[in-house]
């Protein structure tokens, strides 16, 4: 048997020489000590005994054997040589009694290197084992801002907590944000019970990844387990067995391509104009009646206690009467964390609901979870700039808005100074307050914009801009119906303490909802199109008519006039709100004259224009509630956005 299995391990090896000599490849183990050679090491750390995973062995300390094995570890010494006997009595051993000897190897950069036992390891890579015992002695690197070397540096943090190897991931925070799925501090010490319990839900995933044909992607199995773990959440994951996980991996796999394609957003700008005729509905594929259609919207908090909810509240409200009662519509609130969210859409699909907007970004993860085990029912999220093939998200270009209510502010002010009270640092937010700094420094190139956060823990951002003596301030977007107050929108303070509301920014979700429902009605929805390529990200904004700003009639008319002017031409896609030059508060250009920031780097924004007086929130400033939605979309540019 033994002779055998070495004939087919010597197969392997053979295969596996000649398809890297046909690709130019070294056809050998890599050498640690020739990789050393021009390496710097700043440390050396003896872990001592440890499980390896044999995926991570890729070659020999010394170029002693080196000519004995195929860069896949498999033999090329004849069957009947000394090596040859050798490794058939390993086999034999392995498989009578199990070997226990431990290897000895050196770790670099997360990868593994034999020092003495490589035909140990190639037996147990030819019996496909999980890992191997082995004593251990890592060779740290010098810092560097190399990539690869960030992303070790990155993975020494996470293993002093867990002593596992078991993840290596290839884009930077994903340790972090695994710690965060798994319910665990950063700095948090793993229990002997939690480090077996990852490396069983590792080594099941891993199983699980290899039947489902894994191998055939790009994409690490690392980064598919972190997928996974995000969609179906780790309490869930740690309990489930390979075949269990290959069942749900499969009801998943769009969102696993579209990783492996590197997580790309499409970002439909304008909706496509349709006529939701008959005779169209019968010939498109994939049409529908509004008659078919009952939708469910699920808020966070109750409409009377956020203006967010009531805003979406409006929108609803809005579809029942522009469809005339051919569609039904119901809502749910206080779906405040993922067990309620989860808890919504099954009563909102039990009692007959095919589609479901949650109107947060906070769902998104339980969101993208239903629409997985649900795949008939169609679930749209209000957020911007996630990578999910399973759900759609939506938002609106609010940052058009707020370059005309800055213009209005300083074209109404006396003074060079104007307050903008902001709540959440989130993809959007910095947008939104660059855009008003912007419009008004067009109409006052001398203003000067105050802003404060009113999420940050004990202060009151209105209280310091009055304390400033600033009366023209940009505020919350809409009232809300528990505590109303004329503090929304633009205003100015007047003397006496009162408020004069001048403008305020209008997100239309019901002319929103209107167009996202004639899409689907229609079967033009670009999503179907897109399924398992791109997450499609719906991004509209004046020309949709799903923004606007309502001025008061106190307003002067030439200021007005020019609203009008302004709201048009950015409508028409004449006028840019971001176009160049446009300078940081560091006094770096981030758009050059003659041109316009794209999507991506307005989505993505992490500076304040140059008259922006104040700065960022760092996490640790931010209330509790904040600190959760940030964790999630805090602003941050990903790697594989170019600025």
């Amino acid at each position: 048997m033994a002779a055998t299995d070495y004939a087919a391990a010597f197969k392997q090896g053979r295969r596996s020489y000649q398809a890297a000599l046909t690709k130019g490849e070294y056809p050998y183990l890599p050498v640690l000590d020739d990789i050393l050679s021009y390496t710097e090491v700043a440390s050396i750390e003896n872990l001592g005994l440890i499980d390896i995973p044999l995926s991570k062995l890729i070659g020999t300390k010394t170029e002693g054997r080196t000519n004995a094995f195929a860069n896949n570890f498999m033999p090329l010494l004849p069957e009947d040589s000394e090596f040859g006997m050798k490794w058939a009595l390993l086999y034999d051993h392995q498989i009578n009694d199990g070997i226990r000897d431990p290897i000895v190897a050196y770790e670099f950069m997360n990868q593994f290197y034999v020092q003495e036992g490589n035909k140990r390891v190639s037996v147990m890579k030819y019996l496909k084992t999980y890992s191997i015992p082995g004593t251990v002695t890592r060779l740290i690197p010098r810092k560097t801002d190399d990539k690869e070397n960030r992303l070790y540096y990155e993975f020494l943090d996470f293993y002093a907590v867990s002593q596992s190897y078991d993840v290596w991931f290839g884009k930077e925070g994903s340790y972090k944000k695994l710690l965060k799925l798994m319910g665990k501090k950063e700095d948090e010490m793993w229990s002997d019970d939690d480090k077996l319990t990852f490396h069983a839900a590792c080594y099941n995933f891993s199983e699980a990844f290899r039947m489902a044909h894994g191998e055939k992607l790009e994409l690490p199995v690392s980064d598919a387990f972190l997928v996974y773990v995000e969609i179906y959440g780790y309490e869930q994951v740690k309990s489930e067995t390979e075949h269990e996980m290959l069942a749900a991996l499969q009801k998943m796999w769009t969102e696993i391509t579209l990783a492996d394609k590197g997580n790309q957003v499409e970002l439909i700008q304008n909706p496509v104009e349709t006529k939701s005729t008959l005779l169209n509905r019968l010939l498109t594929t994939g049409a529908v009646s509004p008659e078919t259609l009952k939708i469910a919207f699920i808020y966070t908090k109750t409409t009377d206690t956020s203006s967010w909810a009531y805003a979406h509240e409006l929108g609803r409200m809005y579809i029942e009467q522009a469809y005339e009662g051919k569609i039904k519509t119901m809502a749910f609130d206080q779906a405040d964390d993922d067990a309620k969210v989860a808890e919504a859409i099954e009563l909102a699909i039990e009692q007959g609901c095919n589609l479901i907007f949650t109107t947060a970004t906070q769902m998104v993860n339980q969101s993208v979870r239903s629409a997985v085990l649900h795949p008939k029912v169609k679930i749209y999220n209000c957020s911007i700039l996630m990578s999910y093939s399973s759900i759609c998200t939506y938002y609106a270009r609010m940052y058009e808005s707020k370059f005309l209510m800055g213009a209005i502010a300083a074209a109404l002010s006396r003074t060079d100074r104007l307050g903008y009270v902001a709540d959440y640092p989130i993809y959007g937010t910095l947008a939104n307050i660059n855009a008003f700094a912007l419009g008004a420094k067009m109409i006052n190139p001398y203003v000067k914009i105050y802003l404060e956060w009113s999420k940050i823990k004990g202060q009151d951002a209105r209280e310091r801009l009055h304390q400033e003596g600033i009366v023209f301030i940009s505020d919350n977007d809409m009232i809300t119906p528990e505590h109303a107050s004329r503090a929304y929108g633009l205003y100015v303070k007047k003397e006496d303490g009162t408020l004069d509301n001048i403008a305020t920014p209008i997100w239309h979700w019901g002319k929103f909802y209107e167009r996202i429902i004639q899409n689907i009605c229609s079967g033009n929805s670009e999503e179907s199109a897109q399924k398992g390529k791109k997450a499609v990200n719906y991004w509209w904004g004046m020309s949709a008519d799903v923004i606007d700003v309502i001025c008061s009639k106190t307003m002067p008319h030439g200021t007005h006039r020019l609203i009008e002017f302004l709201k048009n031409s950015i409508r028409a896609d004449a006028f840019h709100p971001f176009d160049g030059p446009i300078y940081a508060q560091n006094g770096i250009l981030q758009c050059e004259e003659g041109k316009s920031l794209g999507p991506d780097e307005i989505i993505t924004m992490d500076w304040l224009a140059e008259n922006v007086m104040g700065s960022i929130p760092e996490l640790e400033e931010l209330t509790e509630e904040a600190q959760a939605l940030v964790q999630l979309q805090g602003i941050k540019i990903d790697e594989n956005t170019e600025k």
